[in-house]
């Protein structure tokens, strides 16, 4: 065995190790036999359990201008790969898979490969999103047993061809996951706010330059904002993911008016590797018509994710049908505006805020016409200065505690003082019904 080997086959048996597939041998003793596996019958039904591990990566280019994108797996699984257009993009669907690959995996081009990205696309789901250099068809998907060290090979074959060839290979994206029933009301009348942390799963996000996802770093953030809120007593509240898992853009948007939340809160951070030097925290509202061309960029950017994961953009909340509807949407905007500019007041106070803090722009997760929602770019990843903050628990403990004190203040102000100590009172309900704060000029 080479000594450029060895290193890799130590990093598969850990992570079979790890898995439950393999144990470890006493010092001086002979592994024991494959066909002892009986004698542990309760350690393999707690390995099966368990998603396979995905240790190693690589991209070859074959013969005929074909490319092969091989994983390494703790054991075998079950994989459907096909392809689709606008964006090409080949897609492979796994059971749920732990990925323990290296932060550069998936990031160099080779061949048909332009790039790759993978992670936990729904519960229970894995999925693989390969983008492609040119129009190309998936030849083969096979798994193998690696015979030195038991590890399963997960094989796909890309196979080069024309545009006519792969339009009629592609497959419509995925429709969007229906939305479940209704929270039932209970007796707790505390105001509801939903906590959406931007991306996850197989969307990353923004990547900063030393590899640290956007994902990672707003659902920490998330995590500590509601942790502050469940401290305080006063506001009930719900994530929209409550682990690394794709959720798509209207699903976020249905969870929030499924609950009949009273606030929608997302936090993203942006980057913009052209200006470095640009920094600081923007909050968005949602608009039709964008505050200005970078604001319409990263909302155009932001809505292409689910396109990117594979999934079906479906459609938005309805288009307003009546004047009534008019007027809700209106109402909700305008506090979504409140709450904006109460939210720049804490944050200003600890945290660097952009040129134009207060921006509107058509996210789509902000689309909810009867529950009021904003969007915080928390910072730039590709900003040096923005990102050592975005990593500092101490700041991201200062910054959620505003950003907690913000939403208690929005809700205080509307509601009888009962509340506003932290006790029990009447709940709040839709935005519509809320009686409207005076405007200020």
């Amino acid at each position: 065995m080479s000594t450029r080997a060895r290193p890799i086959r130590l990093l598969v048996r850990a992570a079979l190790v790890a898995a439950g597939l393999l144990v470890p041998a006493a010092a001086g003793a002979t592994p024991p036999a494959p066909d002892r596996a009986a004698e542990r019958p309760a350690a393999e039904r707690s390995a099966a359990d368990r998603p396979a591990v995905a240790i190693a990566a690589e991209t070859v280019v074959i013969p005929e201008g074909g490319t092969r994108l091989t994983v390494v797996l703790s054991r075998p699984v079950e994989a459907r790969a096909f392809v689709m257009e606008r964006p090409d993009r080949a897609i492979v669907d796994l059971p749920e898979v732990n990925f323990q690959l290296p932060p550069e995996a998936g990031r160099k081009r080779e061949g048909l490969v332009a790039s790759y990205r993978y992670g936990l696309f729904a519960p229970g789901r894995s999925r693989i999103v390969i983008d492609l250099a040119q129009t190309a068809t998936v030849a083969r998907v096979a798994t193998t047993t690696r015979p030195r060290d038991g590890a399963t090979l997960l094989t796909i074959d890309l196979a080069r061809s024309d545009r006519e060839a792969f339009r009629r290979a592609a497959q419509p994206p995925e429709p969007p996951r229906a939305a479940g029933p209704p929270a039932r009301e209970g007796v707790d009348s505390r105001p509801l706010v939903i906590i959406d942390a931007g991306h996850g799963g197989i969307d990353p996000g923004a990547i900063a330059g030393n590899g640290v996802y956007e994902k990672d770093i707003v659902f920490g953030v998330a995590q500590g904002l509601v942790q502050r809120l469940e401290a305080g007593g006063r506001i009930r509240v719900q994530m929209t993911r409550d682990r690394d898992v794709f959720v798509p853009l209207n699903e976020r948007v249905r969870i929030a008016r499924d609950a009949r939340a009273d606030l929608f809160v997302s936090i993203h951070a942006d980057s913009i590797s052209a200006a470095p030097q640009v920094r600081g925290a923007t909050i968005y509202t949602g608009s039709e018509k964008a505050t200005d061309a970078e604001s319409a960029r990263l909302a155009d950017r932001e809505n292409k994710a689910d396109a990117a994961a594979g999934a079906d953009q479906g459609e938005g909340p309805g288009d307003v049908a009546d004047i009534l509807q008019e007027l809700t949407l209106r109402e909700t905007r305008g506090f979504s505006a409140r709450f904006a500019k109460g939210l720049f007041t804490r944050l200003s106070g600890v945290m660097e805020m952009s040129a134009k803090p207060h921006r509107e722009a058509g996210f789509r997760v902000l689309r909810s016409p009867d529950v009021p929602s904003v969007l915080v770019e928390l910072g730039y990843l590709s900003s040096k200065r923005d990102l050592d903050l975005l990593l500092s628990d101490e700041w991201r403990a200062t910054v959620t505690g505003q950003m907690a004190e913000a939403i208690e203040a929005f809700f205080a102000a509307r509601l009888p003082p009962a509340l506003a100590r932290g006790t029990e009172a009447p709940r709040l309900g839709k935005a519509a019904q809320i009686a409207p704060a005076p405007v200020s000029p």
